[in-house]
C-alpha cells in the first residue's frame, strides 16, 4: 500500500530548504492539507504520489520565497493602474483577444515563466537569471505529455513565454489544481472543491502583479480569467479596471470545452469518459450561463461586452473597440503588432481542433431545447445560434 503524503512533514521540509516561515496567510498550512487529501483521496501509486509530492514542494517553496521578497522590498508600494482584462465563458476567443494585447509594445502580460517561478522579482534579476529556460523546459514536458492540447490551445507553442490565466497565479494558494501547475501527476485538474476567498484571491493576484512590474519600466496589464463569478471582489480590488467579456453560444461552449479538457485529461491520466465529461462541461456552462443573467454587476459601466462572432470577424478592430472604451489609444505600431500575429499564428498551426455538438445529444439532449433554454443569454447579448459546418 502506498504510504500517504503528509502536510505537516512537507511543510516543515519547505521551511527548512528556504530557512522561511512566512506564508503571508495563516490559513494556507489548512488549505494545504485539504489538497494534499484530496491527493491522498486519488489512490495514486508510489510514483504518482512523488511526483505530487514534487510539485507540492516547488509551490511551497516558491510562496515562501515570494512572500520573503515582499517582506524584503518595497513591493507592496507598487501601483497598479487601470488593468485591462477579457473575459467569457472558455472557448470564446478570449485567449484570441488577450494574445493580441499581449504584443501591444506598451502593455505587459502576465508570462508563464514569471508565475511559475516568480521569486526573484523580475525587474532585479542577473543576466544569468535562467527561469525562462527551465519554464521553455516546463512547457517541453507539458506539450509532450498532452500534444492535443495544442489543437485547441496552439498558443502553448510560446512555452515559458505563453500567457497564463489569471487563475494561475492563485496555483502556490492551493486554491485550484491547475494542469499547468499539476501535469506531471496522474490527476485530472481541479478547479473547484478546494476553499475559496475571492477577495483574499484577488490581493494574491494584486501581490503578483506588483512582484511582476517592481523595478520595470511601467506598462499597463493587459490580462485575461475566468472572472464572471467573482466580480464583486475583482473590482474591489481594482475600481479603475476595464473588462471585455466575449459571448459565444452556449451549446459551442460546451461541446468545445468538453473536448479541449478530455485532451488535457488523457494527457494526465488516460482515456477518459466523453459522456461523462459532456454532462460535466454542459452542468459548468448552464452554471457560468445562470451567473451571467443574475448578477447585477454585469451591467457594469466598466464591462464592455462583445459579440463572439464580432470578435472573429474583426479581430484587431474589436480590440481597438476596447481600447477606446478604456479611454486608451491603440498605438501604430500596436495594431501592426497584432495583424503580424495573426498573420504569423494561424489557430490551426499544430493540427485542427475537432468537436461536435453530437456529443450533447449522445447524453441525450436535445439540441432544439438546448437553444430554447439558453434563448434569453443570447437575446439579452444578441448571441445568435453557431451554425458550423
Amino acid at each position: 500500500m502506498t504510504a500517504p503524503l503528509v502536510a505537516a512533514a512537507m511543510l516543515a521540509a519547505a521551511e527548512a530548504e528556504t530557512g522561511l516561515r512566512d506564508y503571508g496567510d495563516p490559513t494556507l498550512p489548512e488549505r494545504f492539507a485539504a489538497a494534499v487529501e484530496h491527493l491522498n483521496a486519488l489512490g495514486m501509486d508510489a510514483d504518482g504520489n512523488a511526483q505530487a509530492a514534487q510539485v507540492c514542494r516547488w509551490l511551497l517553496t516558491s510562496r515562501l520565497e515570494f512572500i520573503e521578497d515582499r517582506n524584503r522590498y518595497p513591493i507592496a508600494t507598487e501601483v497598479v493602474d487601470s488593468p485591462m482584462f477579457v473575459t467569457g465563458e472558455p472557448r470564446s476567443g478570449t485567449t484570441l483577444m488577450h494574445a493580441l494585447m499581449s504584443v501591444d509594445p506598451r502593455a505587459r502580460a502576465l508570462r508563464f515563466w514569471e508565475v511559475m517561478y516568480p521569486s526573484p522579482p523580475p525587474g532585479l534579476a542577473g543576466a544569468d537569471d535562467d527561469r525562462r529556460r527551465r519554464a521553455d523546459a516546463d512547457w517541453r514536458e507539458i506539450n509532450a505529455k498532452m500534444p492535443k492540447w495544442l489543437h485547441s490551445h496552439p498558443y502553448n507553442d510560446m512555452l515559458g513565454d505563453g500567457l497564463p490565466e489569471d487563475e494561475r497565479t492563485w496555483a502556490f494558494d492551493f486554491r485550484v489544481m491547475t494542469p499547468t501547475a499539476w501535469w506531471r501527476v496522474p490527476m485530472q485538474s481541479l478547479v473547484g472543491g478546494l476553499p475559496t476567498d475571492p477577495a483574499a484571491q484577488y490581493r494574491l493576484h494584486k501581490a503578483m502583479l506588483q512582484q511582476l512590474q517592481y523595478r520595470r519600466p511601467p506598462k499597463y496589464w493587459v490580462l485575461k480569467g475566468f472572472h464572471g463569478f467573482r466580480l464583486e471582489q475583482l473590482f474591489e480590488t481594482y475600481p479603475d479596471a476595464h473588462m471585455v467579456w466575449l459571448h459565444r453560444d452556449p451549446v459551442q461552449v460546451a461541446a468545445s470545452r468538453t473536448m479541449m479538457m478530455a485532451d488535457i485529461a488523457e494527457g494526465m491520466v488516460g482515456p477518459v469518459d466523453l459522456l461523462v465529461e459532456a454532462r460535466k462541461h454542459l452542468d459548468l456552462t448552464r452554471a457560468s450561463v445562470a451567473n451571467t443573467m443574475s448578477n447585477p454587476l454585469v451591467d457594469d459601466p466598466r464591462i464592455l461586452h462583445i459579440r463572439y462572432t464580432d470578435f472573429i470577424a474583426d479581430p484587431v478592430g474589436t480590440v481597438r473597440r476596447y481600447y477606446e472604451f478604456c479611454g486608451r489609444e491603440l498605438a501604430a505600431e500596436a495594431e501592426a503588432a497584432m495583424r503580424d500575429y495573426l498573420a504569423d499564428h494561424p489557430g490551426d498551426r499544430h493540427g485542427k481542433f475537432k468537436y461536435s455538438t453530437q456529443l450533447l445529444i449522445d447524453i441525450g439532449e436535445d439540441l432544439h431545447a438546448l437553444h430554447a433554454e439558453f434563448a434569453p443569454f443570447r437575446d439579452r447579448f444578441g448571441v445568435p445560434i453557431e451554425i458550423r459546418g
